[in-house]
């Protein structure tokens, strides 16, 4: 079939590389330089409009979108006026993850578990929460961040800085305008992506994610540093709760509010010692998750989303085996970092790369983005694919310009 990929990430390149691999002709746009197997399409991801007319003239069977922006502007909406065939949330579902406050109140108004909070706009009465809550607590943008908009404080003043930074300094523009300040929860994070059409759901394999920037956890929060799957220390029954508790529950709330959800939905959750509650939802497929989950999916995806879509059990289907993946960054990521350093020859052995922030300059790539790539691979457990993926990371060991942790994966 002809499929159109939205955005230009290493969620974008895996997904790319997963519908290649099953003989699909592929267009993205815009995509990166590093997408080789695909055609690359000049049209941003925000002009919908233009979009839509592509893929009347490409004659696309499917688009399917993966950044957050695009769908709380509702793109979705903009290609089903069109008659034509998207897979992702309209604008109202895609609330879910464009609004933190909306999550939290849909949960506590649907008895989904997760972590006490109040919304403020008002600096002086957010800091008076935290007095009266102390520490640690998290401090969330209630918008869109690029996954960078949570601040897990050990300290109040480290929180009353976080709520000045967002409400007063500006730091994520609108999406700091309001802020959500949250009960810190103690466990063990992890990632359920699941396809969803009104209520049903049809859950991926888990995944965990490593969002600090630096190795030991240490650091600010980034859009995620490496991931692996599945999560061994995570039971079958832990996963069952995950999805009967928080993923059917929560797909059934939106259909009541009018908000029905078609797409991918996402669950950022931890195990604690009262049970699995929810850190967040989002939208879409999950950046880096995706990149360590579809390698392990046998299906077609495509035709998973015809099922879907068609309310047909996809029967998904997963390799028995282990995937791991490592983001390389440019240095000063998640602050500021430059652009235009160039990569080391590298790609050599039987590992996979994803690029998310590259620009091709001759006959070698530079870095165009924060996180610039992932290196990733499946083996017969964990540490078979981590050791492959540091193999093919070695050539970046002492390169000032750009960095990576080295424990990703490394506890399992």
């Amino acid at each position: 079939m002809n499929v159109l990929i939205i955005g230009s990430g290493g969620r974008e390149h895996s997904l790319v590389q997963k519908l290649t691999r099953h003989q699909h002709n592929v267009f993205v746009a815009p995509g990166n330089d590093g997408m080789e197997e695909a055609t690359l399409v000049d049209i941003p991801e925000t002009d919908f409009d233009a979009l839509a007319s592509y893929a009347i003239e490409k004659n696309i069977d499917w688009t399917i979108v993966g950044p957050e922006n695009p769908l709380s502007e509702g793109v979705v909406d903009v290609f089903k006026k069109q008659g034509l065939n998207v897979f992702g949330p309209d604008k109202s579902a895609a609330l879910i993850e464009g609004s933190k406050r909306f999550a939290k109140k849909l949960m506590k108004a649907y008895d989904i578990p997760t972590a006490d909070y109040e919304a403020f706009t008002d600096i002086e009465k957010a800091h008076a929460y935290i007095e009266e809550k102390g520490a640690p607590i998290v401090v969330k943008a209630d918008g869109l961040a690029a996954g960078k908009g949570v601040v897990v404080a050990s300290t109040t003043q480290e929180a009353k800085e976080a709520v000045s930074s967002m409400l007063e300094g500006d730091k994520f523009g609108s999406a700091g305008h309001e802020v959500v300040i949250e009960e810190f929860l103690d466990g063990k994070e992890f990632s359920l992506m699941a396809f969803v059409e009104g209520e049903k759901v049809y859950p991926m394999l888990p995944a965990r994610d490593h969002k600090r920037a630096y190795d030991g956890d240490e650091g600010p929060n980034t859009g995620g540093m490496g991931a692996f799957a599945p999560v061994a220390d995570l039971s079958d029954q832990k996963v069952d709760v995950a999805v009967n508790d928080i993923l059917i529950p929560v797909a059934k709330a939106m259909q009541q509010e009018g908000r029905p959800f078609q797409g991918i939905l996402y669950a950022g959750l931890i195990e604690t010692e009262t049970g699995v509650k929810v850190i967040e939802f989002n939208a879409r497929f999950g950046d880096p998750e995706t990149q360590v989950v579809l390698p392990l999916l046998k299906n077609d995806l495509i035709q998973v989303i015809e099922d879907v879509t068609n309310d047909v059990d996809p029967r998904l289907a997963w390799r028995d085996e282990c995937s791991v993946g490592v983001v390389l960054a440019s240095a000063g990521y998640p602050g500021a970092y430059e652009k235009g350093n160039l990569l080391p020859d590298h790609g050599h052995g039987s590992g996979c790369f994803t690029y998310a922030g590259v620009r091709q300059q001759g006959e070698a790539f530079v870095g165009n983005g924060g996180r610039v790539l992932m290196a990733g691979a499946v083996g017969s457990d964990h540490e078979e694919a981590r050791k492959v993926v540091y193999q093919e990371l070695e050539s970046f060991a002492d390169n000032d310009d750009f960095y990576y942790r080295t424990d990703i994966a490394k506890k399992v």
